[in-house]
This record gives structure tokens, sequence and C-alpha cells, in this order.
């Protein structure tokens, strides 16, 4: 996607490459890649809280939700940190029909980088009642108490709602969305919409049942999309070629 929108934009020194680092290296190899050569540096679970961490000059957005998932590095060394997930989020959400592009009430399903993003994105955008629900309810709890949301068991999570956020990596790591969350392919039909930040080379279970009841949907390859283009803004100075982005991840579109 972002190898695409480089050579789209004339940028053809530039790449855009993977980096697997394990947790325990996480900090040094992070204040190491400008020395490598790099501009910048998108993170993804489970490291975006302590990407923020490596940060001197973090946005007021990223500094708000605890996490960052964009690292920018200037020629002084000066690392600065973005969260480009939250208004990915909002900007997905706009495009979906009638309410619920401006739920009233909101379940945020994980604890995680991405729910904190999620939280604070619906909070600054106002007017949604925030529920949150996380596997270990501690973790829950305290969520809620930083951004002003109401954590909840699992039965009161199985109750519809107006927009549903999911932001766990049950299905990246192969379980059954419906098993190992707190709601059934029933529930999600009475919902009102649904944001899945899981994405995949195929549609989630929890998407695809969505589509399928006629809930209007937004996938985690379009919020891929959305918050890489706002990233790749960030490293390059340049617009994001969206469409080219978003054909890039959506070869068969």
């Amino acid at each position: 996607m972002h190898n695409a929108a480089l050579a789209h934009v004339g940028l053809t020194d530039w790449r855009y490459q993977l980096l697997p680092i394990p947790p325990a290296l996480i900090e040094e190899t992070l204040r190491a890649l400008p020395a490598a050569g790099f501009a910048g540096v998108n993170v993804t679970i489970p490291h975006k809280r302590a990407a923020l961490a490596v940060a001197g000059e973090p946005t007021d957005r990223a500094r708000s939700i605890g996490a960052a998932n964009t690292l920018v590095y200037a020629d002084d060394g000066t690392i600065a940190a973005d969260n480009t997930d939250a208004p990915a989020l909002l900007e997905a959400l706009a495009t979906l029909p009638g309410a619920a592009a401006r739920p009233a009430g909101a379940l945020v399903l994980g604890a995680g980088g991405s729910a904190r993003a999620a939280l604070w994105a619906l909070r600054d955008a106002g007017g949604a009642e925030l529920s949150i629900w996380n596997r270990t309810p501690a973790r829950a709890e305290t969520l809620a108490a930083e951004f002003d949301a109401r954590p909840v068991g699992a039965a009161e999570a199985a109750r519809p709602v107006e927009l549903l956020v999911n932001c766990t990596a049950v299905e990246l790591e192969g379980a059954d969305p419906f098993a190992a969350l707190p709601i059934t392919a029933a529930q999600l039909a009475r919902c009102g919409a649904l944001a899945d930040y899981a994405y995949g080379t195929r549609e989630t279970r929890l998407v695809a049942a969505a589509r399928r009841a006629g809930i209007p949907a937004v996938d985690g390859l379009e919020l891929l999309v959305v918050q890489g283009a706002l990233a790749f803004e960030r490293f390059t100075g340049h617009p994001a070629p969206r469409d080219v982005m978003r054909a890039a991840v959506r070869p068969e579109a």
C-alpha cells in the first residue's frame, strides 16, 4: 500500500518495509532507525504504547490517547509521535449512511492501543455514550476511567448498540469471534453499525455477518487505508493518493 503510494507521487528512492520487532527490543530499535535512513515508522500490536514513550514530541492527540502508531524522525534527531487510528475511525464512519455515521452510543471491544484510539475519537466527536468490554475486566475498568466510559460485563455487552467497534485481535489469532466475544450473529444483526479494526486477505467473520444482515460496516482494510494515508502524509509531506492505496489492498475491487 505505501510502496504503491510512494511510486505514485514519484518518491522512487523511498521504500516501506516490514520490521518484525520483539517487545524487548522495541525502544532501542525505534531509536536506532533514523541512523539507518528511516524517515518514520508505523507501529502496531503490541507496540503502540511503547512508541509513544520514545517520542520527544507527541501530538496532543497521541498524548491524550496514550498510544501512538506513527513516529516521524526529524533531521535534528527529534522523534514526533501521532495516532492516526483515531481520525481514521471518524473519517471512515462518516461514509456510513444516516445515524450510523453519528452514533449516540457505542460499545468498544478490547483494551489495547486501537481501543484507546477508538474511545478517544468517539469521545472527541461528542455525543456518544461509551461502553467498553474486555476479556480482562480490570483492564476495561482502567480504560473506562480514563475515557469517561462505562465498563460492562459479557451480559450487557451482548445487547445491541448503535455502533459496535471491535478492537480485539481474536480473529487474527484464529479464534471464532462469536465464541470469543460476548456477541452472537443475531445480536450483531440488531446493532446499528460495525467498525472492525481486524483485517486480513478476506472479510472478517464479524464484517461478513454484519453485511449479510444489512448492517453498515467499516472493515479493517478501510481503516488501514485511512490511517495509512494520514501517516503517509506525515512521513512525506505529500497528499496521500488514497485510491491508489485502496487499490493496493483490494486488488479485486
